[in-house]
Parts: C-alpha cells; structure tokens; sequence
C-alpha cells in the first residue's frame, strides 16, 4: 500500500486523544520542562501558514525532551477578549461571545489537524468567567497594593476603535490594531502603577535567555537616565523650576529653559505673561497633537516664549529666557528641559530659529574639526554649523574649565547639590499603564462608585463579575463604554454601605488576561483559589516561550510586571515568568508581502494538508528557512517534503526482519551522525538544517545494506517532525500489535544516543582567509593539524596570487573551522 497521509493522521489523532498519549502528570520524579507557546488570538479568518511556525518549533522540542526523560507540560489555550473579536461582531451583526466561540471551534480544529501534541486537558480561555474571575482577583489585589488608581488624564485615543490606548498600543502615532492616528483626549481612566517597577523589570532582564534585542527594546521603552535635577529659579515670583539632565557638564552653556506646554507651573505663571493669549492658543494647539508628531526628528521645531517671566541659570546666575514647546513632553523628567543650544542638536535647531544665544562649553578633542564657525566667537552671540554633543574638554564653565566632561559631569552636579541647587536623580520613559477600555467586549472592572464611600472593590466572594448579555455594543465615542447605557446592570449596591451605587462601565485591555496564563495551566481547574501554589512550585517558571518579536513591549513585559507583583504579594517564589525566549520569523506570502485579508495573499493549512498532509506540512514548515528569519511560502517546497515522505515509506516496503549480516560502517557513520546532529540543531532552533540531514541520511540508505535497527533509529529521530508517518511505520513494522498500547507509541520510546567516536566526521571544508575574507576553500581530514593545515593553504594556487611578494604577519588556525592568513 502506498503512503496515504489521509488515512493514517486522522486515525493517530483519534488514538492519541482517545489514549490521553501527552496528557501530563503534575509532580513528577522526573525533571519538569515548561515548553509554552504565546496562545492564539483566535481571529475569525482562522490560522494561516504563519501561525503554527512557532506551535511547531515548541513541539518538536517537547517531543524530543519527553523523549529524553523530561516530564513536559505542553498546553494550549486562547486569548480572545479584546477589540478585534468586538469589531468583527459589530461588522458581522454576531454577538462577540457567539463569534468568539465559534473562532475557537474552528482555531482548535486546525491545530489539531497539524498533529501537536498538546495536553488538552490543561485548555484556558480567557473569556470562560472561571478564568477571568482570577484576572478580577488580580486587579483587587493591585488596587489593595496601591498600584492601580484612577486619574482623568489626557491618553491615546484611537477615533476609529474608539477606545483609550496604552502608550505600548500605539506605533508611529497611529492605533496598534486598526491604523488609525491616535489623538489625545481627556478621559476617566483607570491606571496600572507599572513604573513603581521599572527598575526591577530593568534588572531582571540581565538574567533571560532572551534575544538581545528583545531584551534592549524593553531597556530602551522603561528607558532608564541617571542624572541629575537641578532647579532654575524664578527669583521675582519665589518658584522653581525643577529640570532634569544627563549632561550636567553643558549647564554653562545653558541660555534658555523649555517647559512642556502641560506643565503645572504655567498655571501660576497667568498674571505676569504678558503674551497669555498667544501662551494658551499654543498650548490647546499643542494639546490635539500625538506624541510621535510632537518628537519627530524630521518636523520644525515650535515653542512660545513666556514674555516677562526669566529665570536663573544656578550655574552662572544669569537670566534666560523660558519657552514653552511641544517637543518637550510632560511625563518624562520634569516636563522640562534646560537648553544647550550649542550641544544639543534639538536645542541648537530651537535657537536658530529664534535666534537664541548660544554658548560653547565643551570642546572637541580636535578643535574645530567638529564644531566649524560661521563667523568669529562672541561669549553670548556665537554660531555654529551643528551642535557639538560628544564628551570633550570644558571651556567657558568658571572653576571647571580644563576638566573633561565625563569628570566636570560628576564635579558640577556635586557643586550644585552642595548649594542646594541639584540633587541626583534617576528617571525613566516608561509611563504608568493605561488599563481602561471604552469597550464590551473585555473583563469588567470589579469595583463601584458609590456617593458616600466613593471607589469600592468588590469582595472575593463578588467574583466573577459577569459580563451581560447586551445587543447593543458598538462603542460610543463617548468616553464611556457600552455597559453604561444598561442601567439593570449599571445601578448597584455598595459593597461597603449598602448604599446605591454604580458599577465600573469601562473595561479591561485585551493584555489582561495573558498577564497571567501561564500560571493557570498547572492549575486550570481550581474553583477555589487562583493557583495552588505546590503545582505552581513544581511547574513554574517557564522553561522554554516561543512567540513573535512584536510583543517585546507589550505582552511580555505586562506579564513580567504582573509576576514581579504576585512576587512580592508572596503567591509565588519566582520573580521572571520565562527563562528562555525565542522568536519566529514571519512566513510572508509568496508575492513577498506580510499574509493580510485585505491583500488576499493569505494561505489557509487546510487545503495543503488536505493535498500534502499534515506531515508534509509540518516538514516544510520547519524545512523552508532559519527559524527566526521572514521566509518567503514556496508551494515547491512542501512538494518537495511529499516526496521526501515517499522515500520514507518505500524504505519499509522491503521487509527486513533482522539486521543484515554484512556490516556498511558506512551507513552506521552516517546515522551515528545524524543523531547527533539533529539533536543539536532541534536544541539549538535549527529545525531547517536538522530536516536538511534527514533528507540526507534517507538518501544514504540508497544502494546501502540497511537493516532493522537504521529503519528503527530513522524513524525515533523523524517522528518530532513527522509524527503521524512515523507511528504508522513503528506499529506495522516493529510493534505488530492489532491494540494500541501508549507505552509502545514511538512517541514514548527513548530518544536514541549516539556514539561519539562514530558521529565524528572524518573530513571537513576547511576556509581558508586573507585578511579575514574568504578566498578558498578545501576538504581535508577532520583532525588536520595546524602544521599540515598551513602546508596545505600555501600551496594552493588561490592563495599564491594574494601572497606573493606580500609579508605574511601572522596565521591564525581554528580546528575543524578555518585558517586566516594576516598579511601586510
């Protein structure tokens, strides 16, 4: 019988499930591993290609340590509140809990086609009200640890899904999930005091197996500054402006300070401004504008001035003007900055175009190599081509002239503090996390307002706080969400007196119930507490979390902020929720272009493993590129790993009930070689190049004297990858048994071990450089020493030309890799 992908996956499925084959158990005496995907939105239009990249990656993996001895908790499950499921019910006219269920069915169905081995029974869902009772529990508990509050605050506002955003939410000014330019609108809102923790989260990112750059956009986005604040008086009306800088060494050069047009201070300023009407048309002006509009490089920088107010440089005493500008925001620093024309680029910009002294204080190394004049120095009239902004020598600063500036830095913010005019400080960009949503479709808030006793959190007991059944839920636009128009709902009693009250209408962010599900698998069913903690203690942290790069800043870091909290609130021992990260690349359509419904490029794996199999699916998945990197669909290569699966099957078509007679060490090699290397690259997220050998050891068996245990060990090392094929060869051919026993499934059989001395390889591509670029390269023993390396590189003919009449330096050999010749 020839391979038949349609009669033999859906049969293992069916077995596997009916068998509860992955299902695990909790306190093992073996070692845990905690393999975990970024569960699934489940959108209406289904999976396509891209989605199970990274299911598949997570899966060969938890096969292979299970095979290893590792008890493995593998689990799945659904992330589906949130504004796309809502704005899908409004365009469709179906209620968001019908359409959800229904998105579910249909996501859950085409994971199971791809053959993971998921432990199903450990399935979450962040809309089940068991589920989302604990993100409520969760919330109480920030409240009770004064790290939610509510504050009317002007927030990210998208017009088009109209609803408040988090900053996290917003991309180049415009709405994370529909494209829409954000606006700024003053709204009610509830806030998570995220920033009480932006140090730990800074600190804890030192010890994850994270990718770099993962891990520097968190450092960037919590965007940590040492420095100093130093205060600018403004001697004729007794105020201080405090002013924030990590360049306390340019403070001489300081002509002018700049305050965010929110700035608090203002409001004390009205009477004496005597332009107050041009003051406050800017400001409502500077008010309507997004943050990303407000910083860009590349826009012409405003301000107004503040005529009649000056303050004092504490450096120099003299007096400055101050300007209000929207390229200074109000939440970073002090919502001012002192202004250094002459060393910063914004500030040098600012003054050119109100022709504003400037004042050179800091030197280059090289004297007006960097820093070209227009027209001869004056003390208070100078001008330049560009701002100077490195480190350099001080000139023009009193006492501290001569220092380099790293020292002046240190020495000036020490002299100001002594005068009590600075003090050291630290400030960061992460700002608090707007939590509310102007929405249905999310969890509601589990606190009132009442009159007399003003914000009440409901009690445990409370929980959960049920989302009604509504008709209506389009959003306002309002400020407010739909649930304020149900009154049924709506009208309340006071937890606290018993008074009337009012339910919170807004709801939560989509983020909220991913901040904390991977403490729910252990435990998914526990009714009477969040988690217990001995299953927690045993199963957490997570080994392994796989998902994409675009929830650097959002997802994880909400989770990572969220367990720092039930940290230090004692409920668990662990501060980072995930070890080790790794990222999938996207899979891009075949015209190049990222897979969208509205460029109709979208691939569904439905109808390639209708034609293919899931096998070949799962094969050329892995198969088509680096893990990591954008991989552009090819309909080629998923023929290709059909065909591959075709010279699988006929390998068994010859029966061969014990091993030849005849030795191939040949083939042993070969074999011995590929264990070991498809156990590294699996470890290692080479899944293409572990695919890669396989292909290459089933082309071996061509013309070899294969026997029993090559098909065997062919077959334990192919099943991660193609596990319905491999289980229907293990059975029929070395299992034999009409009743499936799970403990006779090539999924629980030990993964094979190699022997060293025979994975070695007995040649090598030596690289041979010139200077550090390849010129040649050649095959030579695997061993090769140094000596015989160098004979061999001089003598070729390549090499020759670049050497010849050339002093050779020096010769550089790495074993088994390369050899670098360094000549003059």
């Amino acid at each position: 019988m020839g391979y038949d992908p349609k009669k033999i996956e859906l049969k293992w499925q069916k077995v596997w499930e009916e068998t509860s084959l992955f299902q695990v158990k909790d306190f093992s005496k073996k070692k845990k591993f905690y393999c975990l995907d970024m569960f699934p939105y489940p959108s209406a239009e289904g999976l396509h290609v891209g989605h199970p990249r990274g299911y598949l990656a997570t899966d060969i993996i938890s096969h292979l340590m299970r095979r290893k001895g590792f008890n493995v908790l593998h689990p799945m499950g659904w992330d589906a509140f949130g504004l796309p499921a809502e704005n899908y019910a409004i365009k469709t006219g179906v209620n968001p809990a019908v359409s959800t269920r229904n998105n579910i069915k249909n996501f859950k169905r085409q994971i199971k086609s791809t053959g993971l081995s998921y432990d199903w029974s450990r399935e979450t869902n962040t809309t089940d009200p068991e589920y989302y009772k604990w993100t409520q529990w969760i919330f109480l508990l920030l409240y009770k640890m004064g790290l939610a509050y509510e504050a009317t605050l002007p927030i990210n506002f998208c017009p088009s899904c109209k609803t408040g955003l988090a900053n996290e939410e917003v991309v180049d000014g415009k709405c994370e999930r529909c494209g829409a330019e954000v606006i700024k609108k003053d709204l009610r809102q509830w806030v998570l005091k995220i920033t009480a923790y932006a140090e730990k989260l800074l600190k804890g990112l030192d010890s994850l197996d994270w990718p770099e750059r993962i891990k520097e956009m968190q450092r960037n986005w919590i965007g940590r500054s040492e420095g100093w604040e130093i205060k600018f008086e403004i001697r004729s009306l007794k105020l201080e402006i405090p002013v924030f800088t990590t360049r306390a060494d340019t403070i001489f050069g300081a002509t002018y300070i700049v305050l965010a047009p929110e700035h608090p201070i203002i409001n004390n300023l009205e009477s004496k401004i005597e332009n107050l009407s041009s003051v406050k048309k800017y400001i409502e002006e500077a008010k309507n504008k997004a943050d990303r509009e407000r910083i860009s490089e590349v826009k012409e920088k405003t301000g107004v001035e503040l005529k009649g107010i000056k303050a004092i440089n504490p450096a120099n005493s003299r007096e400055i003007s101050i300007f209000i500008a929207d390229y200074v925001l109000p939440y970073y620093g002090t919502g001012a900055v002192m202004a250094v024309p002459c060393h910063d680029q914004r500030d040098f910009d600012f003054a050119r175009r109100y022709n504003l002294p400037m004042v050179e204080v800091i030197e280059p190394p090289e004297k007006n190599k960097k820093l070209k004049k227009e027209t001869s120095s004056a003390f208070f009239n100078g001008r330049f081509e560009c701002a100077f902004e490195e480190e350099g020598t001080l000139i023009n600063s009193s006492r501290f002239i001569g220092m380099k500036s790293e020292e002046a830095r240190i020495e000036i913010g020490e002299w100001l503090a002594k005068n009590n005019f600075g003090k050291k400080a630290i400030y960061y960009k992460l700002r608090d996390w707007i939590f509310s949503r102007q929405r249905y479709w999310g969890e509601p808030i589990p606190v009132v307002h009442c009159k007399s006793c003003g914000v009440v959190p409901l009690s445990e007991k409370d929980l959960p706080l049920k989302l009604p059944r509504v008709k209506k839920y389009q959003p306002t636009g309002t400020g407010e969400s739909p649930l304020a128009s149900i009154k049924s709902w709506v009208k309340t009693k006071c937890p606290k007196c018993g008074g009337e009250a009012e339910r919170e209408t807004n709801t939560m962010p989509q983020w909220a119930g991913s901040c904390w599900y991977f403490l729910r698998y252990p435990d998914p069913q526990n009714q009477d507490k969040i988690f217990d903690s001995k299953k927690v203690g045993y199963w957490l942290p997570v080994d392994l979390y796989v998902g994409g790069a675009e929830h650097a800043v959002l997802h994880l870091l909400y989770a990572r902020f969220w367990n720092e909290v039930l940290y230090d609130a004692g409920l668990i021992k662990f501060k980072e929720p995930f070890l080790k990260l790794r990222n999938q690349g996207l899979i891009l359509a075949p015209d190049g272009q990222k897979m969208s419904k509205s460029r109709g490029n979208v691939i569904s794996p439905d109808t390639l493993i209708e034609k293919y199999g899931a096998d070949a699916f799962r094969l050329y998945e892995m198969f088509m590129g680096p893990f990591s990197d954008a991989i552009t669909w090819d309909i080629k290569g998923i023929v290709g790993t059909r065909r591959f699966l075709d010279k699988v099957w006929k390998l068994f078509e010859v029966k061969r009930e014990i091993i030849s007679a005849k030795e191939d060490k040949d083939l042993d090699r070969i074999v011995h070689q590929t264990i070991k290397k498809v156990t590294d690259d699996i470890l290692n997220f080479r899944f293409n190049t572990a695919v890669s050998s396989l292909m290459v050891l089933v082309n071996s068996f061509s013309n070899k004297n294969y026997g029993v245990w090559h098909l065997k060990t062919l077959l334990l090392i192919l099943a991660p990858f193609a596990p319905h094929i491999s289980e229907e060869l293990w059975q029929t051919h070395f299992v034999k048994n009409p009743t499936f026993n799970v403990r006779q499934s090539i999924h629980n059989k030990a993964w094979p071990k190699y022997d060293s001395q025979l994975a070695k390889e007995e040649t090598i591509t030596l690289v041979i450089q010139i200077n550090g670029k390849v010129r040649d390269k050649i095959e030579v023993a695997a061993d090769i020493s140094e000596e015989k390396a160098k004979e061999l590189a001089f003598s070729q003919e390549k090499i020759k030309k670049w050497i010849e009449d050339r002093e050779i330096k020096k010769v550089i050999f790495v074993p088994g890799k390369l050899i670098n010749i360094v000549v003059k």
